[in-house]
């Protein structure tokens, strides 16, 4: 199954984050070979550029020499062998047996000699023959992260950029599973004895399982809760806790909206006092997840595009939720990390700059938008903030204080969430106000 899963990834470039709990359900895998199949697909996924570079040493070609499918065994071989518990030898030989049956001896013979050759080294070893020389580079390849990547990380912590290791471990770990309790529904004490989870630090909804199939928990399925990390919950929250000038009417606003994890959210607590939220996204099939999502709450969802949405000016709150480059979730999509490219960023920023600026132009005097990305790269972030605010004389308020209780948010105004400081994704967030 972990084959087939790094087999999509490669030939279509599926998403394993989707993949797998397709094939987990059509195989009836579950309890330890569920964990153990996730494990295998999930970290062969993170880790691909520093087991592509044992590959490559032990076979002697690059891998872009290999064949696909041989190529997917490897990675699964290699992972085991570095980065498991798995017995040596048995690694070795499901992973050859794997190849013979589908290839033959001959490519079997292929397969087994690389891994032998990738199982005499320990992980470290392999390290110290293969990282590059410089510190950044060497934790880059240590964490199996891009070095464009972890330098981003390096330039968002800026003083504390000592703190780069922790990072980097934490975004190379499997993270833990974090659903949201839908305020009017169920309270997150109540979801946490009903799933046998456990309450969150931070988000008054949220609560944290340590595994399995959230979709198979029964308030999931009755839409009483939803997978969404605690980051987005916070978001969110802060974009109600926003201090007005002048009264809130209840006309609320996400400019970004699929899937609609926040989107509900903002629906629920607007639900509570009488508001209404829209909701704009561009595609059909995420509109289609936003109406799923948001069912039964006082949500309008507009297909069209936020840039010029042709929606009536006046809203009271604006959520931008822009589109990103997903640095600060790269733990929870496995192979984002090496699709993403540097090139990928310029794009990306003007579309961040003219959403914001649409949002802007949507809000009343006294309103307040968030801007927040699921990154914490300067350019996504800080940057188009700091763009809006040279054009327009935005008020920029200070996120941290709608973040309450949260510590080591950074130095403001701007709050920034970490994986190694908070759990969360990392998530950026700032709030600027319309002067009137």
């Amino acid at each position: 199954m972990a084959r087939d899963v790094l087999r999509a990834v490669r030939e279509r470039d599926a998403y394993a984050n989707l993949v797998l709990p397709v094939l987990l359900r059509e195989r009836r895998l579950s309890g330890r070979d569920a964990a153990f199949a996730t494990e295998l697909a999930y970290g062969a996924c993170r880790s691909r550029g520093t087991l592509d570079a044992v590959i490559a040493d032990c076979a002697g070609r690059e891998v872009g020499d290999i064949d696909g499918p041989l190529l997917d065994v490897l990675r699964l071989g290699v992972y085991q062998l570095l980065r498991t518990r798995v017995e040596p030898h048995a690694a070795v030989d499901t992973s050859v047996e794997l190849v013979r049956a589908e290839f033959g001896g001959g490519r079997a013979g292929f397969v087994n000699a690389v891994l032998r050759r990738a199982g005499e080294r320990t992980a470290d070893e392999w390290v110290d023959r293969l990282a590059p020389r410089d510190p950044l580079g060497r934790m880059a390849f240590e964490y199996a992260h891009p070095v464009w990547i972890a330098q981003a990380f390096a330039d968002a912590l800026g003083a504390r950029a000592g703190e780069l290791r922790e990072a980097l471990a934490a975004d190379d770990e499997r993270p833990a599973v974090h659903l949201v309790a839908r305020p009017g529904d169920i309270t997150a004490e109540e979801l946490a004895l009903v799933t046998g989870g456990e309450e969150g630090r931070w988000s008054p909804y949220a609560v944290y399982l340590d595994g399995g199939d959230p979709g198979k928990l029964a308030p999931v399925r009755e839409g009483m809760a939803a997978v969404q990390d605690e980051g987005s919950q916070l978001v969110a929250l802060s974009l109600t806790r926003a201090p007005l000038l002048g009264p809130d009417t209840g006309r609320w606003l996400d400019l970004c909206a699929g899937p609609g994890g926040k989107t509900a959210l903002l629906g629920a607590l607007a639900d509570i006092d009488g508001f209404r939220v829209d909701a704009v996204e561009p595609a059909e099939h995420r509109a289609d997840l936003v109406r799923k999502a948001t069912q039964g709450l006082p949500v309008s969802v507009h297909v069209t595009d936020g840039r010029d949405s042709g929606l009536t000016p006046g809203y009271d709150r604006v959520l931008v939720d822009a589109p990103c480059t997903g640095l600060g979730a790269l733990r929870r999509r496995p192979e984002a990390r090496w699709r993403r490219t540097p090139a990928d960023v310029r794009d990306l920023t003007v579309l961040q700059r003219e959403l914001l600026t649409a949002a802007w132009d949507l809000l009343r005097p006294g309103g307040v938008v968030v801007y927040s990305t699921c990154s914490p790269h300067l350019p996504e972030t800080v940057a188009v903030v700091a763009d809006l605010v040279r054009r327009t004389g935005a008020e920029q308020l200070d996120t941290r204080d709608l973040f309450p209780g949260v510590t080591d948010l950074g130095d403001g105004p701007a709050a920034q969430l970490w994986p190694h400081r908070h759990g969360t994704d990392a998530m950026f967030a700032a709030t600027l106000r319309k002067p009137t």
